[in-house]
C-alpha cells in the first residue's frame, strides 16, 4: 500500500481512538512519524474539507464531511443494501448476534454486525477480520470454500494453537470437519475459540463472490436451539443468494 494512503488512514484511524482534538506535535508523536509528513498530510485533509482547526493552538479534528461520505457510501452499498433487512429479521427472530463477512482468499471482513437484546453477547466490530481459520465457525467456512487440494496446502501452513478446551488440534480431524461442514453447507463452533462461545456459519455467493453469515451466542443459550438456528439461518442464506425480483 502506498506510504501516504497509509498515513492517511492511520490519521483518521488515529481521532477515532484518541476522540480528541490533535495538535501537530500531538499526532506526529502518536504515529511516530516525522512532523514535516504529518503537515503533509493534515493540509491536504484540511483543503479537502475533512480536517478543520479547532482554534489557535487548539488542535485538529475531524469535520462532519467524513461522516457524510462514509453515511453515503454505506447507504449505497448494494451488499449492505441486500443483506440488512433479512439479516435484521434474522437477529430479531433469534435475538442473538448475526454477523455478515466477505471473503477474499483466506481472509474474511465483516461489513455489518446486529447484535442481540441480551447483555451477555458476542460483538464483533465491522472492519474487523476473521480469525482463528481452524477454531472459529467463519473461519472453518473460509477453509471449507477451498478446493480439496487447496485445504490441504493451507492446513500444512497452519498453526493449530488450542485457543480452548474444545480447539481441534489435529488437521485430520480439522480436514474432516470442514468437509462435514461443507456437506451441510453450515459450520459450527463450539466453545472452540472462546469458551462459552458458539458460532453457526453459512456461506452465500453474490455476484460472484463469497460472503459469510455468522450467529453467535453464548452456548448455554444456544445449545438447546442449534436446530432451529441452522435451519433459519441456511434459510437465509438461500434467499440472499436468489436473484431480486424485476
Amino acid at each position: 500500500m502506498s506510504k501516504i494512503v497509509e498515513r492517511t488512514l492511520d490519521f483518521l484511524e488515529l481521532f477515532a481512538r484518541e476522540k480528541r482534538p490533535l495538535s501537530l506535535s500531538d499526532i506526529s508523536r502518536l504515529l511516530s512519524i516525522p512532523v514535516s509528513s504529518c503537515h503533509d498530510v493534515l493540509q491536504a485533509l484540511q483543503e479537502r474539507g475533512f480536517i478543520y482547526e479547532v482554534s489557535p493552538r487548539g488542535g485538529y479534528y475531524p469535520t462532519l464531511r467524513l461522516y457524510e461520505v462514509g453515511k453515503t457510501i454505506a447507504e449505497n452499498d448494494p451488499v449492505v443494501q441486500r443483506a440488512d433487512l433479512l439479516l435484521r429479521e434474522l437477529r430479531d427472530a433469534l435475538d442473538e448476534s448475526v454477523l455478515l463477512a466477505k471473503v477474499n482468499g483466506l481472509r474474511g471482513t465483516y461489513l455489518l454486525s446486529f447484535e442481540t437484546s441480551h447483555p451477555l453477547r458476542f460483538e464483533q466490530r465491522v472492519g474487523n477480520n476473521v480469525t482463528s481459520l481452524h477454531a472459529a465457525s467463519a473461519g472453518n467456512a473460509i477453509l471449507g470454500s477451498l478446493s480439496d487440494a487447496a485445504l490441504d496446502e493451507v492446513l500444512e501452513t497452519l498453526t493449530l494453537t488450542a485457543l480452548t478446551s474444545n480447539t481441534i488440534t489435529s488437521k485430520t480431524a480439522l480436514r474432516e470437519k470442514i468437509l462435514q461442514g461443507r456437506a451441510r453447507g453450515l459450520f459450527v463452533n463450539m466453545n472452540e475459540s472462546i469458551e462459552g462461545l458458539t458460532t453457526l456459519t453459512a456461506p452465500f455467493q453474490w455476484q460472484h463472490s463469497l460472503y459469510l453469515v455468522t450467529v453467535a451466542a453464548p452456548t448455554a443459550r444456544l445449545e438447546a436451539r442449534m436446530d432451529e438456528v441452522g435451519a433459519r439461518l441456511l434459510e437465509t442464506c438461500r434467499k440472499l443468494e436468489m436473484k431480486p425480483a424485476r
